[in-house]
């Protein structure tokens, strides 16, 4: 039967549509994962810095043992990295931004009265770059983090002064929390000039590094 151009032209469209419904429902499981993947395809890949042999330990962490030594008389254990699922990453960025959002920043002389390095916990809600780091290493292992995972990291950041961050390994490669940024960055993506930080095996262990992370890059600009 032949049909009327009106009914031809209605019947094209809906053929158009129905396609168009068709290709949309035909989504793999992958493609309908969290977005987070794709933000982090999109972004420079992290990778691992490597590290050279042993060095010098922190005056501010030896102080920091000696008047907590609980958290540091603690046995040697092997290397480890978490798994950078999506579950992780999301309390990565949370256990961040929440330290960077509770502790007012204060430098280390107005805060305990010494140019010597004083590193703490936030007991007052105050403190510098250390104590960020600090808490932020006692919030992960709680969250059930590996402690191998979670380093003490000395840099010179981008007007190459000393800053203390925390990198985490993870299989995806070094991960920084920073208290001067929100976003989880890869310590590629930083810009910072890595000096030190902890043994994976022993924190009471400092291994060199002396590499220059990249150059500064936001890793989840949309986040």
């Amino acid at each position: 039967m032949q049909r009327s151009p009106g009914v031809l032209t209605s019947s094209l469209f809906l053929g158009f549509v129905s396609l168009l419904s068709a290709t949309s429902l035909q989504v793999s499981p992958a493609a309908a994962q969290s977005t987070w993947y794709k933000r982090v395809s999109a972004q420079p890949a992290a990778s691992s810095a490597t590290v050279g042999g042993s060095t010098s330990v922190p005056y501010g962490w030896l102080d920091f043992c000696h008047r907590r030594p609980k958290e540091c008389k603690v046995p040697a254990l092997p290397a480890a990295s978490v798994k950078l699922t999506a579950q992780n990453m999301s309390i990565l960025k949370r256990i961040n931004q929440k330290a960077n959002r509770s502790i007012k920043p204060v430098s280390n002389y107005d805060h305990w009265g010494t140019m010597m390095d004083h590193w703490d916990y936030p007991v007052d809600g105050k403190g510098d770059c250390k104590i960020y780091a600090l808490y932020k290493r006692k919030l992960l292992q709680e969250a059930g983090f590996p402690r191998q995972a979670l380093l003490m990291t000395v840099v010179r950041d981008l007007h190459n002064e000393g800053h203390t961050i925390l990198t985490v390994k993870t299989d995806k490669g070094d991960l920084v929390l920073d208290n001067l940024v929100d976003e989880i960055r890869p310590w590629n993506a930083t810009g910072y000039y890595f000096l030190k930080r902890q043994s994976q095996q022993n924190p009471n262990v400092w291994v060199s590094i002396d590499k220059r992370g990249g150059t500064a890059k936001r890793l989840f600009p949309n986040s």
